[in-house]
């Protein structure tokens, strides 16, 4: 593993042209600007099997100590560059409190014992293995953020920042909501990107 500073920005959302798109493109703008090295990802353009097979399915035995090198090319590929990666930057909208099932699944197969962590069999808690300093997760709602509060809470917040986090290094957790999506307009949006440049200008790689 290298290091000096590498990004990795993971897209999940169906449609090109979306607003994801456009964020996670600012993303990339902002941190080569910087001369930060990039690796970038649209999970959906590059057909991403999002399904862990069974040889993926252990976290603890002498089978987990194979996971990492199980699964197809292109997830091996991605674990490798989670490893050498100093910041994560995630992008995807809030379907039902949650990711779309491509993103979830790229944390299943890609987030495996031997390359996110090690799992230690007498008490049962795992080693992060990771480097990474710091984790960006970019999100899009149509939900009103009032209406959110008092309805839902924020799952996404809870599965990024008190679910992942820990388990890789317990990076710095900077996450941005932009809402509503369905009623922006192009100022609106204009706006969101900026501050996507300057968040990503600003974090430490």
């Amino acid at each position: 593993m290298t290091n000096a500073p590498q990004a990795l920005v993971v897209l999940a959302h169906p449609r090109p042209g979306s607003l994801n798109h456009a964020l996670a493109a600012a993303a990339v703008e902002a941190l080569e600007s910087r001369g930060v090295p990039v690796r970038s990802h649209d999970l959906y353009a590059e057909g991403f099997d999002p399904v862990l097979g069974a040889e993926e399915a252990y976290t603890s035995g002498s089978d987990a100590l194979t996971v990492a090198d199980a699964g197809d090319p292109l997830t091996r590929k991605h674990r490798r560059e989670i490893v050498e990666a100093s910041v994560l930057v995630v992008v995807h909208p809030n379907w039902w409190g949650k990711p779309p099932a491509m993103m979830a699944g790229w944390m299943d197969r890609v987030f495996v014992p031997g390359v996110a962590y090690a799992l230690d069999q007498a008490a049962g808690l795992p080693t992060p293995m990771l480097s990474l300093r710091t984790l960006v997760v970019l999100n899009t709602s149509d939900t009103p953020a009032d209406r959110e509060a008092s309805d839902f809470g924020d799952p996404l917040d809870a599965m990024w920042r008190r679910c992942l986090a820990p388990f890789v290094g317990s990076p710095v957790v900077e996450r941005r909501v932009f809402r509503v999506v369905a009623d922006a307009d192009a100022t609106e949006r204009a706006t969101w990107l900026a501050e996507v440049a300057n968040l990503l200008g600003d974090i430490d790689v």
